[in-house]
């Protein structure tokens, strides 16, 4: 169930505004069918809220990847209905993890332009410290791919150290499983010619990606259950 705390609350500006687009962009979106429709508050002004955050964070993704609107549009139809704002931040994540390695050095300014909001000296210290960014003289040098997920962070009611915390349990269990699965692999191959070991990397990758991504979804929901009640995970009827 969707509490009064998640329903929509931002108006276009300030959507655009922390998507790091245009709100000609946003209402072209909108125009397009790549955007669900704003929910209508008082005065019949538009509201959104984190799903079209999220399907904004996907577009960029795809583009970035090098698809087309068209093509995006397409691929946006083929999702399933209703989905949540939880489920197109895994799809982006999985769409990200093709991406190449992109670091950038920017200027403060630019820094915040690419952040889709100011930034405190204070919050670019927090995404320092979570590896986004790192001082270059007087710029900064900026990993592209982490920038959108560190600011989002920023906003999350858990203290700093928690988030920091929460980021080396994940490096470290990431690791770890990829190490396994390495070690798999090799075993699995080592009679193969090693351009066969290239090729079943490449299409092995794709699919580890995507069974981490949901072993990890599932787990975090039951064990969000077991803490929270039944009702917590965002878990609902599937198609």
């Amino acid at each position: 169930m969707t509490t009064d705390a998640e329903q929509p609350t931002l108006t276009i500006d300030e959507l655009a505004a922390r998507a790091g687009v245009t709100v000609r962009t946003v209402r072209f979106y909108g125009t397009k069918g790549l955007l669900p429709p704003p929910a209508l508050g008082p005065r019949r002004v538009g509201r959104y809220g984190r799903e079209h955050l999220a399907r904004l964070a996907l577009i960029e993704e795809l583009q970035h990847q090098g698809m087309t609107l068209a093509a995006i549009e397409r691929h946006l139809r083929r999702l399933p209905p209703g989905v949540s704002a939880e489920d197109l931040a895994i799809h982006r994540a999985v769409v990200a993890s093709w991406a190449p390695e992109s670091v950038e050095t920017v200027t403060p300014e630019e820094l915040g332009r690419r952040a889709g909001r100011p930034l405190t000296g204070e919050e670019v210290e927090r995404l320092a410290a979570m590896g986004v960014v790192e001082r270059d003289g007087d710029a900064w040098r900026v990993d592209t791919g982490l920038l959108r997920l560190g600011v989002e962070l920023l906003d999350v009611p858990l203290s700093h150290r928690t988030i920091l915390a929460a980021r080396t349990a994940l490096l470290e269990h990431s690791r770890a499983a990829a190490q396994d699965l390495s070690r798999l692999l090799r075993e699995a191959v080592a009679e193969r010619d090693t351009r066969d070991v290239k090729s079943l990397s490449a299409h092995m990758q794709p699919l580890v990606v995507q069974a981490l991504l949901t072993t990890f979804q599932r787990s975090l929901r039951e064990e969000l259950r077991e803490w929270l009640g039944p009702d917590a995970g965002g878990d609902r009827a599937q198609g």
